[in-house]
């Protein structure tokens, strides 16, 4: 997934004193595009030169800053989809982690200007990441939605849905939590919205930062309880079908978690609802170990549409 980028490893600590070098990475963004050079490499300070920049996070002890002034395209910089690039080989993927994540702070930045309950100017906070009301000092902190990503299973087929509009390929049922839900009442109420079907047996799988839809998603397999006939809700899909393990094609890159549940499946790695917490303890007993030594390995660090 996209942000399994061992042996690399992601400092996310609010730094306010942090100065930008030469060398620093800057993540500029227009919309949904973000700044490349040579469609494949971030720019630095020293190529951007900005007058004033935002400290985000940094990989590897190398910093990542967001310009506090939009930055124009030139001859050797352009801006480029991020959906696009999500999967782009050409990049590292510890790179394309960057950029995800750096855009969830972008966001949230841009729409964090003035406070919701007094309407006065926010500024940043000295000694955490947050926002404070210069009039009323309420803090807001950065937005983070929660989501479930649902492998709903039945016998030896898994539930694949398309998306009536956006992104094109195979996925899974999925959806954001509402106010007063557990995310196990998301997966029941998501499944039943999109396709009718009632489940049973919810395991959670794995979780998976989002940046590019400000989200955190959660990965749940859960089965099928009573008629599998699936009613289709074609105001938010298109396709909405029962696949055999064998058959089960996935998407073009190994970016997502709902990618990663769905090869799961299809490998056998995950054979029966019960065989969920079984490779949870395996995969997450690893993770701890590594964790000893300050590192996340591929295999434990594990994302609406991924």
């Amino acid at each position: 997934m996209i942000q399994d980028i061992f042996p690399h490893k992601l400092e996310n600590q609010y730094r306010p004193e942090a100065q930008p070098e030469q060398d620093s990475y800057v993540l500029c963004y227009r919309g949904a595009e973000v700044l490349l050079k040579d469609g494949e490499m971030l720019p630095t300070v020293s190529e951007v030169l900005a007058e004033h920049y935002r400290y985000l996070f940094q990989i590897d002890n190398r910093s990542y800053f967001l310009p506090e002034t939009p930055v124009s395209e030139n001859d050797a910089m352009q801006y480029e989809n991020i959906r696009r690039i999500r999967g782009a080989q050409a990049i590292p993927q510890f790179q394309r982690y960057a950029i995800m994540t750096g855009k969830h702070l972008a966001d949230w930045y841009k729409s964090t200007r003035y406070c919701g309950s007094c309407g006065g100017v926010l500024h940043h906070a000295a000694e955490q990441r947050a926002m404070v009301c210069d009039h009323c000092h309420k803090s807001i902190y950065p937005k983070i939605m929660p989501a479930v990503i649902v492998g709903v299973i039945s016998g030896d087929s898994l539930l694949l849905t398309k998306y009536r509009t956006g992104f094109p390929y195979f996925a899974l049922v999925a959806g954001f939590t509402e106010i007063g839900e557990t995310l196990e009442e998301t997966v029941e109420r998501e499944v039943m919205e999109e396709t009718g079907l009632h489940v049973r047996n919810i395991r959670y799988y794995k979780s998976q930062p989002w940046g590019i839809a400000n989200d955190i998603l959660a990965g749940f397999y859960c089965e099928v309880d009573g008629d599998p006939t699936i009613q289709m809700d074609t105001s938010e899909l298109k396709y909405a079908q029962w696949v055999k393990r064998e058959n089960i094609i996935l998407q073009p890159d190994d970016a997502s978690l709902t990618n990663e549940m769905m090869q799961k499946f299809r490998d056998g790695e995950i054979r029966n609802i019960n065989h969920v917490n079984t490779f949870w303890a395996i995969s997450h007993k690893d993770c701890a170990t590594d964790a000893s030594s300050n590192f996340s390995s591929d295999e434990t660090k594990s994302g609406v549409n991924t």
